[in-house]
Protein backbone atom coordinates (compact mmCIF):
# COMPACT_ATOMS: atom_id res chain seq x y z
CA UNK A 1 0.00 0.00 0.00
CA UNK A 2 2.73 2.42 -1.03
CA UNK A 3 2.14 5.92 -2.41
CA UNK A 4 5.00 7.89 -3.95
CA UNK A 5 5.04 11.61 -3.19
CA UNK A 6 5.71 12.41 -6.86
CA UNK A 7 2.28 10.90 -7.72
CA UNK A 8 0.50 13.59 -5.66
CA UNK A 9 -0.42 16.48 -7.97
CA UNK A 10 -1.47 20.00 -6.99
CA UNK A 11 -5.11 18.91 -7.08
CA UNK A 12 -4.35 15.99 -4.78
CA UNK A 13 -4.48 12.24 -5.24
CA UNK A 14 -7.37 9.86 -4.69
CA UNK A 15 -6.37 6.25 -4.06
CA UNK A 16 -8.26 3.07 -3.38
CA UNK A 17 -6.11 0.35 -1.86
CA UNK A 18 -6.90 -3.03 -0.39
CA UNK A 19 -5.38 -4.50 2.74
CA UNK A 20 -5.25 -8.27 2.47
CA UNK A 21 -6.97 -10.60 4.89
CA UNK A 22 -3.56 -11.97 5.95
CA UNK A 23 -2.30 -8.47 6.83
CA UNK A 24 -5.44 -7.79 8.86
CA UNK A 25 -5.12 -11.11 10.69
CA UNK A 26 -1.51 -10.22 11.55
CA UNK A 27 -2.62 -6.77 12.79
CA UNK A 28 -5.32 -8.29 15.02
CA UNK A 29 -3.14 -11.12 16.31
CA UNK A 30 -3.31 -11.35 20.08
CA UNK A 31 -6.74 -9.71 20.24
CA UNK A 32 -10.10 -11.44 20.44
CA UNK A 33 -11.09 -10.05 17.02
CA UNK A 34 -10.92 -11.83 13.67
CA UNK A 35 -11.36 -10.06 10.32
CA UNK A 36 -14.10 -11.28 7.98
CA UNK A 37 -12.88 -9.78 4.70
CA UNK A 38 -10.07 -7.72 3.18
CA UNK A 39 -10.20 -4.01 3.86
CA UNK A 40 -11.02 -1.53 1.07
CA UNK A 41 -9.41 1.80 1.94
CA UNK A 42 -10.28 5.09 0.23
CA UNK A 43 -7.73 7.83 0.79
CA UNK A 44 -7.21 11.39 -0.32
CA UNK A 45 -3.71 12.87 -0.20
CA UNK A 46 -2.87 16.56 -0.65
CA UNK A 47 0.41 18.39 -0.34
CA UNK A 48 0.21 21.07 2.34
CA UNK A 49 3.01 23.24 3.75
CA UNK A 50 5.83 20.80 3.07
CA UNK A 51 3.90 17.76 4.24
CA UNK A 52 0.96 15.67 3.12
CA UNK A 53 -2.58 15.75 4.48
CA UNK A 54 -4.05 12.25 4.48
CA UNK A 55 -7.79 11.74 4.80
CA UNK A 56 -8.91 8.14 4.75
CA UNK A 57 -11.94 6.01 5.38
CA UNK A 58 -12.86 2.36 5.43
CA UNK A 59 -15.26 -0.06 7.09
CA UNK A 60 -13.76 -2.97 8.97
CA UNK A 61 -15.89 -6.09 9.40
CA UNK A 62 -14.72 -8.28 12.28
CA UNK A 63 -15.96 -11.13 14.47
CA UNK A 64 -15.53 -11.46 18.23
CA UNK A 65 -17.13 -13.30 21.14
CA UNK A 66 -19.90 -11.51 23.00
CA UNK A 67 -18.58 -10.67 26.49
CA UNK A 68 -21.91 -11.62 28.08
CA UNK A 69 -23.08 -14.80 26.34
CA UNK A 70 -19.92 -15.93 24.46
CA UNK A 71 -21.70 -16.27 21.10
CA UNK A 72 -19.98 -15.08 17.94
CA UNK A 73 -20.81 -11.46 17.21
CA UNK A 74 -20.21 -9.67 13.89
CA UNK A 75 -19.24 -6.01 14.03
CA UNK A 76 -19.08 -3.37 11.35
CA UNK A 77 -16.68 -0.59 12.30
CA UNK A 78 -16.78 2.52 10.07
CA UNK A 79 -13.54 4.51 10.37
CA UNK A 80 -12.55 7.90 9.03
CA UNK A 81 -9.32 9.63 9.94
CA UNK A 82 -7.18 12.64 9.08
CA UNK A 83 -3.43 12.70 9.56
CA UNK A 84 -0.75 15.26 8.83
CA UNK A 85 2.23 13.40 7.34
CA UNK A 86 5.48 15.26 7.85
CA UNK A 87 8.73 14.41 6.01
CA UNK A 88 11.47 13.28 8.36
CA UNK A 89 13.80 16.09 7.28
CA UNK A 90 11.14 18.72 8.08
CA UNK A 91 10.14 17.00 11.32
CA UNK A 92 13.65 17.25 12.72
CA UNK A 93 13.57 21.01 12.23
CA UNK A 94 10.17 21.35 13.95
CA UNK A 95 11.05 19.17 16.91
CA UNK A 96 8.65 16.34 16.07
CA UNK A 97 11.55 13.89 16.00
CA UNK A 98 14.04 14.10 18.84
CA UNK A 99 17.59 14.41 17.56
CA UNK A 100 18.92 13.00 20.84
CA UNK A 101 17.01 9.71 20.66
CA UNK A 102 20.15 7.75 21.57
CA UNK A 103 20.41 9.71 24.80
CA UNK A 104 16.78 8.90 25.66
CA UNK A 105 17.33 5.23 24.84
CA UNK A 106 20.14 5.17 27.41
CA UNK A 107 17.74 6.46 30.06
CA UNK A 108 19.50 9.79 30.58
CA UNK A 109 17.00 11.89 28.66
CA UNK A 110 13.74 13.39 29.75
CA UNK A 111 11.07 10.73 30.34
CA UNK A 112 8.06 13.00 29.81
CA UNK A 113 5.91 13.05 26.68
CA UNK A 114 7.77 12.64 23.44
CA UNK A 115 5.62 15.04 21.42
CA UNK A 116 3.56 18.18 21.84
CA UNK A 117 -0.21 17.82 22.02
CA UNK A 118 -0.57 19.89 18.83
CA UNK A 119 1.49 17.25 17.00
CA UNK A 120 -0.65 14.28 18.09
CA UNK A 121 -2.15 13.91 14.61
CA UNK A 122 1.23 14.19 12.84
CA UNK A 123 3.05 11.15 11.45
CA UNK A 124 6.59 11.15 10.14
CA UNK A 125 7.54 9.52 6.84
CA UNK A 126 10.79 9.31 4.84
CA UNK A 127 9.81 12.13 2.45
CA UNK A 128 9.59 10.04 -0.73
CA UNK A 129 7.12 7.21 -0.12
CA UNK A 130 4.13 6.88 2.22
CA UNK A 131 3.34 3.36 3.40
CA UNK A 132 -0.39 3.34 4.14
CA UNK A 133 -0.43 -0.17 5.64
CA UNK A 134 0.92 0.68 9.14
CA UNK A 135 -1.32 3.76 9.25
CA UNK A 136 -4.42 1.72 8.37
CA UNK A 137 -3.38 -1.05 10.77
CA UNK A 138 -3.17 1.50 13.59
CA UNK A 139 -6.59 2.94 12.69
CA UNK A 140 -8.15 -0.56 12.71
CA UNK A 141 -6.78 -1.19 16.20
CA UNK A 142 -7.99 2.19 17.45
CA UNK A 143 -11.51 1.47 16.14
CA UNK A 144 -11.92 -1.80 18.04
CA UNK A 145 -14.35 -1.57 20.97
CA UNK A 146 -13.24 -2.39 24.51
CA UNK A 147 -16.17 -4.76 25.03
CA UNK A 148 -18.18 -6.59 22.42
CA UNK A 149 -21.81 -7.55 22.93
CA UNK A 150 -24.03 -9.32 20.43
CA UNK A 151 -26.83 -6.85 21.23
CA UNK A 152 -27.44 -4.28 23.96
CA UNK A 153 -30.22 -6.32 25.62
CA UNK A 154 -28.08 -9.50 25.84
CA UNK A 155 -28.89 -11.33 29.09
CA UNK A 156 -25.64 -13.30 29.21
CA UNK A 157 -25.07 -16.66 30.89
CA UNK A 158 -26.49 -17.99 34.15
CA UNK A 159 -23.84 -17.69 36.88
CA UNK A 160 -24.75 -21.08 38.32
CA UNK A 161 -25.49 -23.46 35.42
CA UNK A 162 -24.07 -21.60 32.41
CA UNK A 163 -27.34 -21.58 30.41
CA UNK A 164 -27.53 -18.88 27.73
CA UNK A 165 -30.36 -16.74 29.11
CA UNK A 166 -31.09 -15.32 25.65
CA UNK A 167 -32.27 -18.80 24.57
CA UNK A 168 -34.33 -19.78 27.64
CA UNK A 169 -34.57 -19.18 31.36
CA UNK A 170 -32.88 -21.86 33.48
CA UNK A 171 -34.83 -21.56 36.75
CA UNK A 172 -31.74 -21.23 38.97
CA UNK A 173 -31.98 -19.10 42.10
CA UNK A 174 -30.29 -15.89 41.05
CA UNK A 175 -30.32 -14.06 44.37
CA UNK A 176 -26.80 -13.01 45.10
CA UNK A 177 -25.49 -13.18 48.65
CA UNK A 178 -22.19 -11.52 49.28
CA UNK A 179 -19.95 -14.34 50.60
CA UNK A 180 -18.45 -11.98 53.17
CA UNK A 181 -21.90 -11.49 54.70
CA UNK A 182 -23.21 -15.03 54.26
CA UNK A 183 -22.44 -15.97 57.90
CA UNK A 184 -24.84 -13.26 59.11
CA UNK A 185 -27.70 -15.17 57.50
CA UNK A 186 -27.51 -17.83 60.26
CA UNK A 187 -27.69 -15.41 63.22
CA UNK A 188 -30.89 -15.75 65.26
CA UNK A 189 -31.98 -12.69 67.18
CA UNK A 190 -33.98 -13.08 70.42
CA UNK A 191 -36.73 -10.63 70.80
Amino acid sequence: MLVKIEEIRDTGLQVKKEMSLESLEAALEGSSFRPLEPLAVSASLRKVSGGVLLEGKFTSRVVAECKRCLTESKLELPVSFTLNLVPESLARGEGLVDEDEEEKDKGTGESGGSFALDDADAEVFDGKVIDLEPIVREQVLLALPMNTVCREECKGLCMKCGQNLNDKACGCDTTFVDPRLAALKNIKLKG
